[in-house]
């Protein structure tokens, strides 16, 4: 009971602190996209870096974007250390694998976009270029609650390191 209570509240703080953060970004993004023609992520920095090690550069917000394989599937996902799970919503969910039957939606969590039931699911690996974690905890929120994918701490807290300098993110296994 106290971890499904320590889920939710971090469920909870998630939502309320990220969320909006993330729609302005995905708006943000969106208008950058069709103004500028940016690429869609940020590219990923390989040359010279060691097995188990990765840098992403900055968006020109300072987030992190990169396209990460859950459970085999690519999935764009935003690196935010301020969440404490990975954060998925239903539809990138069923792409993992993970259909709505096999849901639990009993947790309930607040967003910006009001109230939405969460699901705990355990992804089998979460990859990003040669950084591989395994068992890692993500929650699924409704659609309508979550647009993009989050990647928090129950990622982060697997590697071995991770270091924001230069502009650029360092992900070490």
């Amino acid at each position: 009971m106290l971890l499904r209570t320590a889920i939710f509240a971090s469920v909870a703080v998630l939502a309320a602190t990220q969320v909006p953060r993330f729609f302005e970004h995905m708006q943000q993004r969106q208008t950058d996209v069709v103004t500028e023609q940016v690429p869609a992520a940020p590219k990923i920095q390989k040359a010279a870096l060691p097995q188990g090690r990765i840098s992403l550069k900055a968006d020109g917000r300072g987030h992190f974007f990169g396209t990460f394989q859950m459970n085999g599937r690519a999935i764009e996902g935003m690196i935010d250390t301020g969440a404490s799970t990975v954060a998925i919503n239903e539809t990138t969910a069923r792409r993992l694998g993970f259909t709505g039957n096999g849901l639990d939606f009993r947790y309930s969590v607040d967003t910006a976009n009001g109230r939405t039931g969460a699901a705990l699911i355990i992804l089998d690996r979460v990859e990003i270029g040669t950084v591989r974690v395994r068992n890692v905890e993500a929650m699924v929120l409704r659609d309508k609650a979550l647009s993009g994918t989050l990647v928090g701490m129950s990622f982060l807290s697997k590697l071995r390191s991770y270091q924001v300098q230069d502009g650029g993110l360092t992900l070490v296994q």
